[in-house]
């Protein structure tokens, strides 16, 4: 029986793609690194964000990352109100519906707790989400189990009742991690393939499948 839907963020329920390419390439711009291109970057979302840095440039001098870290942050909240990010078609009135179904949601990101309970707030969907977990409230993030496995201890709900849902490998490496069932999004910043080959359970191409035929079989179960 299913108790529980672990939902990523960045992706899964939004889309930020472009607010995080261009944060980024500015960062790096005012930082005098050079500036990668989309494809690189969009590979590192779901790291967290100093994870993602050295990704890009392993030699950087650790002294300079909480400066970088800085940087980031400031151009980050002066374009998020330049590149407002939406919610994905169907999330708001699907998690509504599993809400009404007694399923529990909730959010395991890789972004930081403040900017995640903002955006989940500003986009309306916070009173479907009983539980968030944010970059700075695990030790090992995303593909460790680390993020699940907090998640299903602080809910007292056994893997096999979970579903971790997200939109990169690294969400399915961290839900096979901690043993629960795994759904990728083909809609968010990776493809079909690269989901199935990370070991996703399922894969869907529009969030309102997860209530209209993951979630349907998995309450059968």
């Amino acid at each position: 029986m299913l108790q529980l839907v672990i939902l990523d963020f960045d992706g899964t329920l939004a889309d930020t793609r472009e607010l995080i390419v261009r944060t980024n390439q500015e960062a790096m711009r005012r930082m005098g690194y050079p500036i990668v291109d989309e494809d690189r970057i969009v590979a590192t979302i779901g790291l967290p964000l100093v994870e993602g840095i050295l990704t890009h440039f392993p030699d950087i001098p650790r002294e300079d990352l909480p400066e970088w870290v800085r940087t980031y942050r400031e151009v980050f909240d002066i374009l998020k109100g330049q590149i407002v990010p939406v919610l994905f078609p169907h999330v708001k009135e699907t998690l509504s519906a599993l809400c009404q179904r007694g399923i529990r949601c909730t959010v395991a990101s890789s972004r930081g707790s403040e900017s995640l309970n903002s955006f989940l707030r500003d986009m309306g969907i916070s009173p479907y989400i009983c539980y968030v977990l944010g970059a700075e409230d695990v030790a090992r993030a995303k593909p460790h189990p680390d993020p699940v496995l907090k998640t299903l201890r602080d809910l007292s709900v056994p893997a096999s009742e979970a579903l971790v849902v997200g939109d990169m490998p690294v969400d399915i490496q961290m839900g096979l991690g901690a043993g629960t069932r795994t759904c990728g999004v083909s809609y968010g910043n990776a493809n079909r393939d690269a989901l199935l080959a990370a070991g996703a359970h399922y894969v869907i191409d529009d969030f309102a499948q997860l209530e209209q035929g993951i979630i349907d079989s998995l309450l059968k179960v």
